[in-house]
């Protein structure tokens, strides 16, 4: 099913944010407008769907707003535990695609190795939303962070943006990359350990949507032109070697000093969970935006779960 609708959302699969146009987007956003304002109040809306969960990897955020995105709108929720499912008898993953496809009307699927949406994509009927594969799509992950942006800052273009952490690893900075080419934003900025920087191949697919990016390692230089921060923790599970994780670690940190060297209206956003590139101490400031962003989750999977199966 994959490919399917360019501007359309019904019946149609979620698997990176480049599938995706800024008319595309902006149905979306209008419609999780609605839902975070309240303004579309029934719950009925999904009555008699269901939503299959399939998590192989651990998530909270995502796979809670999921389902309570799916709660909210009546559709019943059928979730995938793979320490007790046949999985643990070793079915095939293609033959647990296969199952859930007969038992839902979509599939939220989470899943360690690149390119698994997109397989499931092709095996199923029904659509499938990718939860996060591999180290590089998270295409919910990052229209949730474009209507946070939008909805705290009133748009997205000609801002400046500042990516700081793992973006190597993070799929959320990739993805977030990958929608803003859609876009028009200010200057993009990278600020990570030289062995943590964007990937060449993500880089590539910037430089191909006539995305310029510009790097600097010295964040101190960089946080006074921002008007996004995109903190990401160091994603030990992905790192390879796990020697230079200890060494990597703590070495990127956005300190009550530097908040204070930023713009009176900048906001700072983190996917979550974090570590200790995030201090606690910051969560009272106005400036701090990530629980916001978290909280988001919901109206955003409401509205795409709405308009993938044609009731929004």
């Amino acid at each position: 099913m994959a490919g399917k609708l360019k501007n359309g959302w019904k019946g149609r699969d979620v698997i990176s944010s480049l599938d995706f146009t800024r008319e595309s987007f902006e149905l979306l956003f209008s419609a999780s407008k609605e839902f975070a304002d309240g303004d579309r109040a029934r719950s009925d809306l999904l009555r008699g769907k269901v939503v299959a969960t399939a998590f192989f990897e651990p998530s909270t955020r995502t796979r809670l707003s999921f389902s309570s995105a799916a709660a909210k709108l009546g559709a019943s929720v059928i979730d995938l535990s793979t320490e007790v499912s046949s999985l643990a008898k070793g079915e095939s993953f293609s033959d647990t695609l296969a199952m859930l496809d007969s038992y839902s009307d979509i599939i939220v699927l989470r899943h360690p190795s690149e390119g698994a949406a997109l397989y499931a994509s092709e095996i199923c009927r029904h659509p499938v939303v990718n939860a996060g594969d591999g180290s590089q799509h998270h295409p919910t992950q990052a229209m949730l962070d474009l209507f946070t942006v939008l909805r705290l800052k009133g748009r997205v273009d000609g801002l400046n943006y500042l990516f700081v952490g793992d973006l190597r690893y993070s799929r959320t900075v990739s993805s977030l990359l990958f929608a803003l080419t859609r876009y028009k934003p200010g200057r993009v900025t990278l600020t990570s350990p030289p062995a943590l920087g964007l990937k060449p191949e993500t880089k590539s697919i910037l430089e191909r949507y006539g995305m310029s990016v510009r790097e600097e390692q010295d964040i101190e230089r960089s946080v006074g032109s921002a008007d996004v921060i995109y903190v990401t923790r160091l994603q030990k599970e992905r790192i390879p070697d796990q020697a230079e994780y200890q060494k990597l670690k703590g070495s990127y940190r956005l300190t009550e000093g530097l908040l204070e060297a930023t713009k009176a209206d900048c906001i700072v956003m983190h996917p979550l969970p974090r570590t200790d590139e995030l201090p606690t101490s910051l969560d009272a400031s106005p400036k701090a935006a990530y629980m916001k962003q978290a909280g988001l989750g919901v109206p955003v999977r409401m509205a795409l779960l709405s308009l993938i199966l044609g009731v929004a």
